[in-house]
């Protein structure tokens, strides 16, 4: 990608074929949506959906003391974890910021798979490194360039899955194997996580193997899903997403959305994820989040009231209609619900606000939403 050429996945032509829009996304090609955002939204929720992740990075941290070493680096207590289990965690600076998160995976004592966001490999692949043992016992493998990684999603996947590579490779939620024996021949590492909150699982396997199972897949009834409907997905679990959500100011780049400079710079409390925080271990940045424990703004849902100009990343929330009214914080993510008929949904930070609260979003320069503070997930 350093030469500012697009990067395609190896199931480019597969996208092509099926009639995906295809769109430019952190240097790759890949479908935005193929029939519509709606229409795969509703698939994924009800039936299941089929997705091309092979941006995303996969690293392997290899050593006697890899569980300790993540341990002493993560705001996730790693070794709580047992082999063949799965857990989400942040990565903060000396500060507290969150520099990314990540899904990981424990293959055993000595080996642990992670999963870093597209935009964030070379940075977590130079930080991670920065923090390795003097001592050579812990070891990095960048393996994001030689593997793809399909994500199989929705209440059928299970069954889909079971009729493509069978029952011995049908792992429960959060956990995790090495692919086994099955008709296609596919080899890899399979894991019970994704970004849509429906049951599923992600699938890494080499390049050369992504073609032969994702059309497998589809012959069996899994449904292509696009980028688009991907974020509508997470969006209405609560999911953050990296570079939107937070961002990390070591990176010293500016927000897309017109907000505060550092308004993103946040730690694992402020994002309210309760299952990537452990605080009864060392981690780096550890400090900060104590910190905010007892005070701070919050990461929280909002659920529009009346219809209207659908909350975008950006807009400015208020804690009443007129002129006089606070401003409280700002949405990070939002847009109309496909699961709530259309309802529009938000998250955002805010200051000193309340579950059950009425606060108004400034949806356009001309009108305020009005909107109730929720704990996500929306559904």
């Amino acid at each position: 990608m350093s030469d500012g050429k697009l990067v395609r996945t190896p199931l480019y032509d597969n996208h092509l074929e099926a009639g995906a829009n295809i769109v430019d996304f952190h240097g790759f090609e890949l479908p935005i949506w193929y029939t519509s955002i709606q229409e795969e939204h509703m698939s994924c929720r009800n039936k299941s959906g089929l997705f091309d992740v092979s941006h995303m990075g996969f690293f392997e941290f290899e050593g006697d003391g890899v569980l300790s070493w993540l341990n002493s680096i993560g705001t996730q207590q790693f070794i709580n974890f047992a082999s063949g289990k799965c857990g989400y965690t942040h990565f903060l600076d000396e500060s507290g910021h969150i520099i990314d998160d990540m899904i990981f995976a424990i293959n055993s004592e000595k080996s642990v798979f992670g999963v870093p966001n597209a935009s964030m490999i070379s940075t977590m692949w130079k930080w991670f490194n920065s923090k390795l043992p003097k001592d050579g016992s812990v070891r990095i493998n960048d393996m994001s360039n030689e593997t793809s990684i399909i994500a199989l999603q929705g209440p059928e996947s299970i069954s889909i899955l079971r009729d493509v590579l069978g029952q011995e490779n049908t792992v429960s939620r959060f956990s995790c194997q090495d692919i086994g024996k099955n008709d296609l021949g596919i080899t890899g590492w399979i894991q019970g996580t994704g970004y849509t909150g429906e049951r599923g699982v992600e699938i890494f396997i080499p390049n050369g193997q992504a073609s032969i199972l994702w059309n497998s897949l589809i012959n069996s009834g899994a449904i292509p899903v696009g980028l688009g409907a991907r974020d509508t997905l997470r969006l209405e679990k609560g999911y953050l997403l990296s570079g939107q959500d937070f961002l990390w100011p070591g990176l010293g780049i500016k927000p897309e959305i017109q907000i505060p400079e550092g308004f993103l710079s946040r730690n694992s409390v402020e994002t309210n994820v309760p299952f990537g925080l452990n605080i009864d271990h060392d981690f780096i940045g550890k400090e900060s989040v104590i910190e905010s424990l007892s005070s701070g703004a919050r990461w929280l849902g909002l659920v529009c009231q009346e219809r209207g100009p659908n909350p975008r990343p950006g807009h400015m929330v208020f804690d009443g209609p007129g002129d006089s009214a606070k401003k409280v914080g700002y949405v990070t993510s939002g847009g109309p619900s496909p699961s709530l008929n259309k309802t529009g949904i938000a998250m955002g930070y805010f200051e000193e606000v309340s579950l059950g609260q009425e606060l108004w979003i400034q949806a356009s320069s001309r009108r305020r939403i009005k909107s109730i503070v929720v704990q996500t997930p929306f559904i």
